[in-house]
């Protein structure tokens, strides 16, 4: 009943090799000394050519719900000098397909906090931004149909405790009074977590991509990142094409992909390896 789907998402930067996300909110509070940067992208001639090359503290490549919260975060932060780059249009990649569940209690301290935060954020998103995310705080679900996963379920009751989430072991009649179109064959038990829910993953996107903007941050669709640029194993900047076919290039202090499915492409013009593979799931509406 509970699930969710996600991307990892990577910062290309020393030696080749990749940092997470957490990585990145370690750093941004950090000063830029004297590479401190204006809240616009700067641009100049390289070399008093016709080539453009601007100037970022940061690039977020993927315009997807990973990319507009890596975007959001940085400018929350402080980093004004952020440019998001997609190569059509926001959430135009696999956060359009997503479900949207949010399930909170997860397998290790850090997502479950992370997934804690994730639900405060969405109660007070639309507010801040004008765009809605459509958040449903409905609860979740998770049913047991053997000895062994009913122990599992009795250890995330107490697992969730620890976090003050309100999750209760429940009878499977209890189960089904929640959602009545659930069969009882088989069902030895259940956990019910009221504070979980669902939203729509474009809206909260552009909710994000629209916090971003009015922290700072600049958001261009319909540009393509065509290379990397490395320079003695650090990654320096990105080669970009407009919809109108100019190449531009915009240097970064950090560059993140956050490409979703076409990350694997976006690493290898950096030389780095991402494991990520597509998978299909499915899922249905109801009344």
């Amino acid at each position: 009943m509970n699930a969710s789907s996600s991307s990892q998402q990577n910062r290309l930067g020393h030696r080749g090799g990749t940092h997470t996300e957490s990585t990145l909110k370690s750093s941004a509070g950090q000063g830029g000394g004297a590479r401190a940067r204006a809240a616009t992208l700067r641009a100049t001639r390289a070399g008093g050519a016709d080539r453009l090359v601007e100037h970022a503290r940061a690039v977020v490549i993927g315009g997807g719900v990973g990319g507009t919260s890596i975007a959001y975060h940085l400018a929350e932060a402080g980093w004004r000098d952020v440019a998001l780059v997609d190569r059509a249009e926001l959430t135009s990649g696999s956060t359009f397909h997503s479900a949207g569940l949010v399930g909170q209690l997860r397998s290790t301290t850090t997502l479950t906090r992370m997934m804690m935060y994730g639900t405060s954020l969405y109660r007070r998103l639309g507010a801040e931004t004008g765009v809605d995310v459509s958040w449903h705080e409905v609860g979740s679900l998770r049913l047991a149909s053997s000895k062994e996963r009913f122990e599992e379920l009795q250890r995330q009751a107490g697992w969730a405790k620890t976090f003050g989430l309100p999750l209760e072991l429940i009878a499977p009649e209890e189960a089904q009074a929640k959602f009545p179109l659930m069969a009882l064959d088989g069902v030895l038990g259940a956990v019910w977590l009221p504070t979980d829910g669902w939203l729509d993953p474009s809206g909260l996107a552009q909710a994000l991509a629209a916090g971003a903007r009015a922290k700072g941050a600049q958001i261009r669709q319909h540009t393509r990142v065509v290379g990397v640029n490395v320079e003695h194993g650090r990654v320096t900047g990105v080669e970009i094409e407009a919809r109108e076919g100019e190449r531009s290039t915009i240097e970064a202090e950090v560059v993140v992909n956050a490409a979703g499915m076409f990350a694997p492409e976006i690493g290898r013009m950096a030389d780095v390896t991402i494991p990520i593979i597509p998978m299909a799931h499915q899922y249905l509406f109801t009344n």
